[in-house]
This record gives structure tokens, C-alpha cells and sequence, in this order.
């Protein structure tokens, strides 16, 4: 079926079309469809007097209520509409979290536009693709640096159908028309009346689209993934729930804001859920990521903190670093009081509560401190995201009491899709299906295995502008076709297996697509025969490199370079004439060309995450009979990675 009429069905690629919306008959997944407006106002009228949002001045958090944060949305919207927002049409925001992203992204929607984050590492290309295929009319950049970037390239400036930029922080050093700062902004909306908001805020329907997140393809360029306003609002009650949240009139949740809120992980977690419950975000500083956070997680102490694996292993790191300065007395201590706490937690996920004495002890004199230490004192749901937890670090953690219970999903599926809880937490599962939506493995092998699908309230709209990659996400029953291999074991429990797509996500939770970038490799480093980009579940991306070598009959890669490498080693000044004679020497001008190529590489990245920071060449070139290449001469990427697990493992140490 193709997208041309208007009839609303389960997907669409139109921004300004309505899509079907997957209410069930009874129990979760049947309650009332709510706008975002209709779902912020209910939260204004539940926590109006409730700080809501903290942001750190001279020294000191300035708060800032449910009700003053509604009418500062309102007071954005309605400049917003003054600058000529059109229905449907994008408002960017590119900077770091910050009570003004929230505030714009949140009046984008309530003036009847579509909010579209930017990421804040995207370069100056990677933006203009995404301000001109969202129609964004309306820029905020967080600063000079942003601003710049924006304005760099004029000639794609002039093909974007910008209206208005609004630097939010730090004075203007630009002077162009209808550049305003975050004051000038907030005034401009006076002359328009509450009623015409109002009017636009009513007219808006749960299922017509509120956001657009970009993620990684398997292309140059990221998807748009449209998100409903359903898919928001029932997601944020559906997660808070099923991660024991509490409402504020119980107990306020405090949560720190630092991952890019770009990523739909970062967004759930820290703009719709805390709506839904009251909750008060504090945002950390800039260079959170870069050392600061640890100091913020220890001043608010969170309640809920959500980490990417790489965040998680920081603190393993910081803890392991802090125990081996210690005493040898205090070196056994603790130990000996991970012993206890492993065995104490793996008997708590088999049902079974102990209180002995000597964890007692143990949570006394270690586990206590630790939770100091990392500021987490008063956290009850510890969660990792956006890419798989490694066994290392998540026993790490078990064994200091400090279950991190992982998550699964997708932009696509609005977030969380499976949720490991305290009642419901196995180390290396991703929990259990939210409640209200269903998962399948699809095509299952014999041992379990198979693609997960998934079905639910929060499947999204579809990709914006892009009808075949739609249909095949969404298969025609309405699935949504995850690309990731997975088992469910006897109790429901999903555990991740591979993933069929090639896509990398790296230890911080950045998709990568590698084709693109391996391409680009071969085209800036003429010698390279085969590239393959490593990094999954790492800290950066690593390229593993081939040269362009002689072959015998059978088709298998010899030790003699071809002709065409000779020669171009003979004009950088070298003498080699074999793979062995450069790995042997690490030949300085041949080494020299090719890091000057990934330089040329690093150059085009769309992000930091997609740049290479380490490479090895093989000592052997990729073939059929070396087990490298499938008989298409496709890269068997699991089998690659195996084999040259020790070139691999040297590029991280």
C-alpha cells in the first residue's frame, strides 16, 4: 500500500496526516487518547505548585514551578506563532539541555508546530539536512558556536526555509536580520492573544504527529522518526508505572538531566515521564559527560538516573580507581563484601530474599559508602540504555548492591519496550514487555532465536518522507520489524542476541551506520583494499584495514602489494614492497598517509561518534576462503570481529 490518500491507517510519511491509533478492547493500552497540551495542562493542574524544573545560577538551583513552566511554554508558543510558525512545520533546537530547550521544544508543540531536536555534535551539513527535511521554520541554537555552525554554509542556508534564529545563551556577536536572544524572544508573542493559542492547542488530535527524532539509517543521512502525540503521552504512563515511579503528591521523584535530549532515552526520562508524574529535573553542566556529573549526582542525589553503558563503566572506573588507593584492611573489606553482595542479589532474582548478617555488614561498611560516593543514595531504579550493559560492569554493580536493571527499544517505539524492574530484574535481560504492548520473534531458529517485533500504543507514525523504509519497519499486519535478534525465555524475560541491521551503537548509545563511513575510507586511502568499522559496545569507533595485495589462483590475498600500491608508496618515499615489510617497520610514510586519510574522513563526519580515533592494519586482506567475505563478497562483520579479536581488543587498551 502506498501513502497517497488521506484516510488515516496504522503509518504515514506526511507530517500533517493522522494515523490509526492501537487501543486495545480492556486493560492497559485502552486509555483515553490525550494530547500533549491536554496532557500538559492535566499536569499543571496535578503539580502546579511543584518545582518542576532547577537550573544551576551563581552557585545556586533557581526553581521553577509546573505552573511557571506551562506559562513560560504558552509565552514561547505564542512567539512562536508570531514569528510565523506554520502548522506542522519544524522548530529546531541545537544546544545542551537547559530549561530554554525545554521550554522550546514543549511551546513548539503547543503553537501547533512539530519539535525537532538537533543533535548538538551534529556539523554544519548533518543540521541543514535536518532544518530542511523537517521544514523547520524556527531555529534556537544555544550559542556563538552553534550559531556559527548554522550560518557557515550560506549557499544551504538560502534553501532552507528558515524563518527566524533565536540564540538562547550567551550575548549576540552576530548581527542579522531576525536573529533574536532568549529575551527578545520571550516579548515578541505579547501582541497575541491567549484565545488564538487556545484555539490552536484545542484543534490539535492525539494522533497527528508532535515530534520528529532523528536516528542513524543505514545511509549518509539520519531518518526522521514521527512521533505521535499518543505515542508520548500514553508511553510516559505506561514506563512510569511499570519503573515504580511515584507521584509527587507521594514522594518527588528527582531525576539529573545530561544525556542529549536529541535521543528519544533522554527525552522520556526527562521531559514526558517527569511530566507525568511530577517529577523535578535538574540539569547538569555542559561538560557533565566531560567529569562534572559525578559532583551534580552527589549535590541532587537523584531518585531515578538513567546511564548509557559508557556512564556506567566511568563509574566502575571511578570506584575500582578510588578502592585501589586504599589499605590493604580496606582492600579485603570490600572484596569481601562483593562476594556477599553477588551472592545476596543472584539469589534475590531466583525469588529468594536474604537478610543475613554479613550482608548487613557488608551494606554498612561498602555498599552504603559506594552509593554515597556515586550520589546515589536515594536512587531506587538505576537504569541502563540505549545499548547493551557489558556482563563485566553490570556484576560489577550487582555486587555492590546496586542492581542496573537495562532497558530495550527503539526511537521507533517511543523508548522502552521492555523494562527490567525490581521485581522483575534478571542481570543481562532487558526486562519484560511493557504492559499494554506485545513482542514476537519473528522467524525463530531452533535455539529461540529470532527478530523482535513489536506491537503497542507507542509504534511510531513512520519516517518522515521515506515510504519504503516505512513498509519495511512496519510489516503489513502493523508490526514493527526491530532489525535486533532476541530470545524471551520461560518467564517472559528478553535477552538480545545480534542485531540482523548494520548498525553499530556505541557504548554511549550513538547509532552509527558504518557502509557509509568504510566507503569513504577506501575513497581518502586509495591503498586500502577493505575497511571495517569496529566499535560496538565501545567507547569510539576503530577501523580494521586491509591493503591492496597480490592474489593467487584460488583467489586467495598474498604478502606482494599490487603494482598501484608500489607505486604509491615509491612517490611517499617508501620502499616497501609487502604487507609484512610495513607492519614489520611500521613503515613511518605509509602510516603517515593513512592517518592523514582518516583525518580526511573524520573531516565529513556528521558527529564526534562518527569519527575514527583508532585503526590497525591485517596482516592479510579479506577473502572467501579466509572466511571474511560471504559469497557475495558481503563482510561477515560477527566473524571478522572474532577473528581479529586481539587487533580489535589492542585498539581499546
Amino acid at each position: 500500500m502506498s501513502d497517497t490518500d488521506v484516510t488515516p491507517r496504522l503509518w504515514t510519511v506526511h507530517q500533517d496526516r493522522e494515523v490509526l491509533l492501537r487501543l486495545s478492547k480492556h486493560g492497559p493500552g485502552h486509555e483515553v487518547p490525550m494530547t500533549v497540551p491536554e496532557f500538559f495542562q492535566q499536569s499543571v493542574k496535578r503539580f502546579g505548585a511543584y518545582p518542576a524544573l532547577a537550573s544551576k545560577k551563581k552557585g545556586k538551583w533557581d526553581l521553577l514551578s509546573f505552573s511557571q513552566y506551562y506559562e513560560a511554554c504558552r509565552k514561547a508558543a505564542r512567539a512562536l506563532i508570531k514569528l510565523g510558525l506554520r502548522r506542522f512545520h519544524g522548530v529546531g533546537i541545537l544546544g545542551f539541555n537547559s530549561k530554554e530547550w525545554f521550554i522550546a521544544y514543549l511551546g513548539a508543540i503547543l503553537a501547533g508546530g512539530i519539535s525537532v531536536g538537533i543533535y548538538a555534535t551534529n556539523s554544519a551539513d548533518a543540521c541543514q539536512y535536518v532544518i530542511a527535511q523537517a521544514k523547520v521554520d524556527i531555529l534556537l541554537v544555544e550559542n556563538d558556536l552553534q550559531l556559527k555552525k548554522i550560518l557557515s554554509n550560506a549557499r544551504h542556508m538560502m534553501q532552507t526555509p528558515l524563518k527566524a534564529i533565536v540564540q538562547y545563551k550567551n550575548p549576540l556577536t552576530e548581527n542579522i536580520l531576525n536573529l533574536y536572544n532568549w529575551e527578545e524572544f520571550m516579548e515578541l508573542g505579547n501582541s497575541i492573544p491567549d484565545i488564538q493559542l487556545d484555539q490552536i492547542m484545542e484543534s490539535q488530535k492525539a494522533n497527528q504527529c508532535a515530534v520528529v527524532i532523528y536516528t542513524s539509517g543505514t545511509g549518509d543521512y539520519p531518518k526522521g522518526v514521527m512521533l505521535s502525540h499518543d505515542n508520548i503521552t500514553w508511553m510516559a504512563g505506561a514506563a512510569a508505572k511499570d519503573c515504580g515511579m511515584s507521584y509527587a503528591s507521594e514522594r518527588q521523584e528527582l531525576v539529573v538531566s545530561y544525556l542529549p535530549l536529541s535521543h528519544i532515552a533522554s527525552q522520556m526520562m526527562d521531559v514526558w515521564i517527569p511530566m507525568k508524574t511530577g517529577a523535578l529535573i535538574y540539569f547538569a553542566q555542559p561538560d557533565a559527560l566531560k567529569g562534572t556529573l559525578l559532583r551534580t549526582l552527589q549535590e541532587v542525589k537523584p531518585t531515578v538516573f538513567l546511564g548509557v553503558p559508557r556512564v556506567w563503566e566511568k563509574m566502575e572506573e571511578k570506584v575500582k580507581e578510588s578502592n585501589a588507593k586504599s589499605s590493604k584492611l580496606k582492600k579485603k573489606v570490600f572484596s569481601w563484601a562483593r562476594a556477599i553482595g553477588l551472592r545476596t542479589n543472584i539469589k534475590r532474582m531466583l525469588g529468594r530474599q536474604e537478610m543475613s548478617m554479613n550482608y548487613r555488614m557488608a551494606k554498612a561498611l561498602v555498599f552504603s559508602r559506594i552509593r554515597s560516593v556515586l550520589g546515589l543514595d536515594h536512587c531506587h531504579s538505576c537504569i541502563s540504555g540505549a545499548a547493551p550493559l557489558s556482563q563485566e560492569t553490570a556484576e560489577f554493580f550487582l555486587s555492590l548492591d546496586i542492581p542496573v536493571r537495562e532497558m530495550y527499544g527503539m526511537t521507533e517505539s517511543s523508548g522502552p519496550h521492555t523494562i527490567g524492574t525490581p521485581e522483575n530484574y534478571k542481570i543481562l535481560s532487558c526486562g519484560k514487555t511493557l504492559s499494554g504492548c506485545k513482542s514476537i520473534l519473528h522467524q525463530q531458529t531452533q535455539d529461540g532465536t529470532g527478530e523482535i517485533c513489536l506491537w503497542g500504543r507507542h509504534v511510531f507514525m513512520g519516517y518522515l518522507g521515506k515510504e519504503e523504509m516505512t513498509t519495511e519497519a512496519i510489516d503489513e499486519e502493523g508490526w514493527l520489524h526491530s532489525g535486533d535478534l532476541g530470545k524471551l525465555d520461560q518467564e517472559g524475560f528478553l535477552y538480545i542476541t545480534g542485531r540482523i541491521k548494520e548498525i553499530l551503537i556505541t557504548a554511549s548509545g550513538e547509532n552509527v551506520p558504518p557502509v557509509p563511513i568504510e566507503n569513504k575510507v577506501k575513497e581518502k586511502i586509495p591503498i586500502v583494499s577493505n575497511a571495517m568499522l569496529v566499535g560496538d559496545k565501545l567507547k569510539f569507533l576503530g577501523v580494521l584495514l586491509t591493503l591492496k595485495c597480490e592474489v593467487d589462483e584460488s583467489g586467495e590475498p598474498l604478502d606482494r602489494l599490487t603494482s598501484e600500491v608500489m607505486k604509491f608508496c615509491r612517490k611517499l618515499g617508501s620502499p616497501s614492497c609487502t604487507v609484512t615489510e610495513i607492519l614489520q617497520k611500521r613503515d613511518p610514510l605509509v602510516y603517515k598517509a593513512i592517518q592523514q586519510g582518516i583525518n580526511a574522513v573524520n573531516e565529513e563526519a556528521i558527529s564526534n561518534a562518527h569519527k575514527i580515533q583508532r585503526w590497525a592494519i591485517l596482516a592479510k586482506d579479506f577473502s572467501v576462503l579466509g572466511g571474511e567475505l560471504g559469497p557475495t563478497l558481503k563482510f561477515r562483520r560477527y566473524f571478522i570481529t572474532q577473528k581479529y579479536k586481539k587487533q580489535i581488543d589492542a585498539m581499546y587498551q
